[in-house]
C-alpha cells in the first residue's frame, strides 16, 4: 500500500511511503519478503527446523520465530550475548520469540563473530541435528528474490526509491527490479564501508547509491534529535517509524530534500521495512536514559 505524505517540500518534490510494515501483523516489512522463498526452499529440502542468528532486539529473530510457528517449522535462534540467558522475560523480542516456540542458543559476542565459519555451523549441527540455515538478517539469494517483489507496476511513477540498509538484501532486490529511469538510494543503519561489496554480490545493476551520513553513530544508536523527528513525523502523518532502520532513512531523505540533493519535481518513494516490534524494547532503554519515548500508536 502506498501512502502519500502530505507535507509541502521545496522544489515541488513529493514523498510517498510504501507501507510494507502493514503486510503482516508479526512478520512485517522486508522480513516477510526475505522469508517467503527461504521457507519454500526449506520445505523443498524437507527440512523441519529453521536456525538463524540475531541480537537482543532483532526483528529477524521475532519474524523467524513466528514464521516457523505459522508454517510448521521448529525454530532455533543463536543469540549474540550470553548475558541475555536469564533476561528473556525482560526482553520483549526474545520473550515474543520464545512464546512462539523458538529455542535459544546464547553465545558470547566473541563466539558470535565466528557464526559464518564451517566449524561453528558443524558444532550447531552436532547439538541440534539437521536444519535449514537462514543467515543473520535473512539475506541470501532467496531473500533477494522476495525483495524483488516489493516494487509493483504502480511504482513506475517514481524517480527515486529509498530504503534503509542492514545486510543489503532488501536494497539488492530493489536494485534488480527498479526501472531504467529510477535511482535506488540506500541509507545504511551501520557504520562502515563493507556494505557496497555485500550488495554487489546480489545486485545486477549500477542504478544505486549508498548515503552513509544518517546512521546516527551506528547500529541501534539513537539521540534526542532522531526521537523528536520520529515523533513529529508520526504526529503529522500517523506513520510510525522504527528508530533502527526506517526512521533514520526518512530523516535522511527529508534532510537531503532541504539540502537540494534531489532535482525539482522529483517523485520519491520510501520503503517502510517494518521493524516496529523493536520499539517497545527501545523505549525501555530510553526510559532508563531519561529520554522521551517513541510514539507508535494513538
Amino acid at each position: 500500500m502506498n501512502q502519500e505524505i502530505h507535507i509541502t517540500f521545496p522544489n515541488e518534490i513529493s514523498l510517498t511511503i510504501k507501507r510494507d510494515d502493514l503486510n503482516h501483523p508479526f512478520i512485517s516489512g522486508n522480513k516477510l519478503r526475505k522469508l517467503k522463498y527461504n521457507l519454500l526452499q526449506a520445505k523443498a529440502e524437507n527440512k523441519t527446523t529453521l536456525l538463524t542468528f540475531g541480537g537482543a532486539f532483532s526483528n529477524h529473530i521475532a519474524a523467524v520465530a513466528y514464521a516457523g510457528k505459522e508454517h510448521g517449522f521448529k525454530t532455533i535462534g543463536v543469540i549474540r550475548g550470553d548475558e541475555l540467558l536469564d533476561k528473556i522475560e525482560e526482553n520483549p523480542t526474545l520473550k515474543f520469540a520464545q512464546e512462539n516456540g523458538m529455542q535459544f542458543e546464547f553465545v558470547t559476542r566473541e563466539e558470535y563473530r565466528h557464526k559464518s565459519e564451517i566449524a561453528f555451523i558443524e558444532k550447531l549441527k552436532e547439538k541440534f541435528g539437521d536444519f535449514y540455515l537462514v543467515p543473520e538478517g535473512g539475506t541470501n539469494e532467496f531473500a533477494v528474490k522476495g525483495c524483488e517483489e516489493i516494487l509493483t507496476d504502480e511504482d513506475a511513477v517514481f524517480n527515486y526509491v529509498c530504503c534503509a540498509v542492514g545486510t543489503g538484501g532488501t536494497i539488492s532486490g530493489l536494485i534488480n527490479s527498479a526501472l531504467p529511469h529510477q535511482k535506488v538510494l540506500g541509507f545504511p543503519a551501520l557504520k562502515g564501508d563493507f556494505l557496497t561489496d555485500e550488495i554487489r554480490i546480489f545486485a545486477k545493476k549500477d542504478n544505486w547509491n549508498l548515503v552513509s551520513d544518517y546512521h546516527f553513530g551506528g547500529y541501534g544508536k539513537i539521540n534526542l534529535e532522531l526521537i523528536e523527528f520520529i515523533n513529529a513525523f508520526f504526529e503529522e502523518t500517523k506513520v510510525p517509524l522504527d528508530p533502527v532502520y526506517t526512521g533514520k532513512m526518512v530523516f535522511g531523505v527529508i534532510d537531503l530534500i532541504h539540502k537540494n540533493y534531489f532535482p525539482a519535481n522529483s517523485k520519491i518513494v520510501l520503503i517502510h521495512t517494518g521493524g516496529l516490534q523493536g520499539i517497545e524494547g527501545m523505549n525501555r532503554k530510553l526510559k532508563q536514559k531519561k529520554l522521551p519515548i517513541l510514539k507508535s500508536n494513538g
